[in-house]
């Protein structure tokens, strides 16, 4: 199947001489929740930029539904919603007139009742008549993403769409999120909330100093390059790690009353079994023990840590 978005050896330097994007190749599927993720600084906000036309590329170019960034745009730009990570609202406007505006934007026909749809969605129908200006931060985002929504897009960009509002806010926007997607809308996702990553995608990116390090699977992610940790919880406390279990990658944590052992669960020969036979051995007691199971948070920290190390460029752009 074609990807409804597709980018090829796209790159971006500034006429300060600063590279922001470096040669990516990306392909989204139509009817996918992507995360795209990175630090401050990596690129994210310039990659969305570019296929939302906002900035030019150096070099590439971008397919959205098969229509080029550049030579068709006004097609392509209609297939596609934006909620930027700033607050961008005219604050004199009602909020159902700057809504109805942003649909009549993008050449639609006025569908009053796609409209309200759109506005109960997002909590906004009872303050339909108020003035953008009156409303709060979180109320501001809703009206953000109901003019993204308003010429009804098959591409929705969120840019950080959940930052500084409150767990209310966060909770509708997963909601909407996963409705939009049953409605075969397709919702790229950049944020800071790992956990929203974990919750929400069907796929993630890693960027990193410009570059996709890593395109994957959110599950195949988490099982080729997740780990468990295995935490012993000991009835006396350890000064240090005994010569006698070098064997095994330990590290003491709480004061040097748990034991934590990291090991990859996939692989044969976890060798729990037998760190605990030498414990034993070794007339070290422990009351208690539990697993943890990494997260995406500790998958992404490894990876930008590590500059990427591991990943594989090449597969970067395979849909």
């Amino acid at each position: 199947m074609e990807p409804i978005l597709s980018v090829k050896q796209l790159t971006k330097t500034y006429a300060s001489g600063l590279q922001a994007l470096k040669g990516i190749d990306l392909q989204i599927r139509k009817g996918e929740i992507f995360a795209l993720l990175g630090p401050n600084g990596a690129g994210k906000t310039t990659l969305i930029n570019i296929i939302c036309g906002i900035v030019t590329p150096s070099t590439g170019s971008v397919l959205a539904a098969g229509y080029d960034i550049v030579r068709d745009y006004r097609r392509a730009r209609a297939l596609i919603g934006l909620v930027p990570q700033e607050l961008s609202v005219y604050a004199f406007e009602g909020v159902g007139a700057t809504v109805r505006f942003s649909r009549g934007l993008y050449g639609r026909a006025p569908d009053p009742a796609f409209v309200e749809k759109t506005l109960r969605e997002l909590s906004l129908w009872d303050k339909r008549a108020a003035r953008i200006m009156t409303l709060s931060g979180g109320m501001k985002r809703r009206v953000m993403i109901a003019k993204a929504l308003a010429h009804e897009p098959q591409i929705l960009f969120l840019d950080e769409p959940t930052a500084g509002v409150d767990v209310e806010l966060r909770r509708d926007m997963w909601q909407l999120v996963r409705r939009l997607r049953d409605q075969g809308v397709t919702i790229i996702l950049t944020t800071h909330y790992i956990d929203e990553a974990e919750q929400m995608a069907d796929r993630v990116g890693v960027i990193h100093q410009g570059a996709l390090i890593l395109v994957e699977d959110k599950r195949e992610l988490m099982k080729k390059l997740g780990s468990k940790q295995l935490g012993l919880h000991l009835v006396e406390p350890l000064a240090r790690v005994p010569p006698g279990l070098d064997g095994w990658a330990l590290e003491l944590k709480d004061g040097g009353r748990t034991l934590a052992y990291r090991f990859d669960a996939a692989a044969g020969g976890s060798g729990v079994a037998a760190l605990l036979a030498r414990l034993g051995e070794l007339g070290i007691a422990f009351d208690d023990l539990d697993t943890r199971q990494s997260s995406l948070e500790d998958i992404f920290v490894g990876l930008v840590a590590g500059g990427g190390s591991g990943a594989a460029p090449a597969r970067a752009g395979a849909p």
